[in-house]
């Protein structure tokens, strides 16, 4: 089941979101982890290979002031296919994700608009920007973790995904998403709104 478009319309040139499902698998939960395994180590590459791309793009941001727009849609290819299999991992979908860089094959949007133009300056002080932001995200991520634990026993006990705790992982997801792509993948010179709404 692939999601049409993100929800919400944050206004933020990155957008994440999750489709919640009605009915999750009991057994799935104690084997996700290992069917997972071959995208684990496909992803491997890919971001190594992301990693390279993103640092051709920082000069080519530096002397142009423009992310070339062929890598741009592969590093973000990347990032959805990450996104994708983490979301599977982490109980938010029992389909198999896809082996697929391409958006709408999969009930996770991860979506990025691609600027036209970028601060060639801006590319030096990002990290150190976004650093009360990724403080926050990491707190956040840390009860992300623990509500996880619980949900897995209310997937195990219930077969359903408590819609609150689904909600604020998800958003979790959603600021982490915002924040790497702002300082680390340098997707867009808009700094992430400390939320987690979409």
């Amino acid at each position: 089941m692939a999601m049409d478009t993100a929800s919400g319309d944050s206004g933020h040139p990155i957008r994440f979101d999750v489709a919640y499902p009605e009915h999750l698998s009991r057994g799935l939960i104690f084997v996700k982890w290992l069917l997972a395994i071959p995208h684990f180590i496909i992803i491997y590459f890919l971001n190594a290979a992301a990693n390279l791309v993103t640092f051709i793009a920082f000069f080519a941001i530096l002397f142009t002031k423009k992310y070339p727009e062929g890598l741009f849609k592969f590093t973000v290819g990347v990032r959805r296919w990450q996104a994708n299999v983490n979301a599977y991992v982490g109980l938010l979908r029992d389909e198999y994700p896809p082996f697929s860089l391409d958006a709408g094959q999969y009930a996770v949007v991860l979506e990025v608009d691609y600027p036209s133009e970028m601060s060639r300056w801006m590319i030096f002080i990002k990290w150190l920007l976004v650093i009360p932001n990724l403080i926050v995200a990491l707190l956040l991520g840390v009860v992300a973790v623990l509500l996880t634990i619980v949900a897995w026993f209310a997937i195990l006990f219930t077969g359903r995904f408590p819609r609150s705790l689904f909600d604020f992982i998800v958003g979790v997801h959603r600021w982490f998403w915002r924040a790497s792509g702002y300082a680390l993948y340098f997707y867009t010179d808009d700094y992430p709104p400390f939320s987690m709404s979409p």
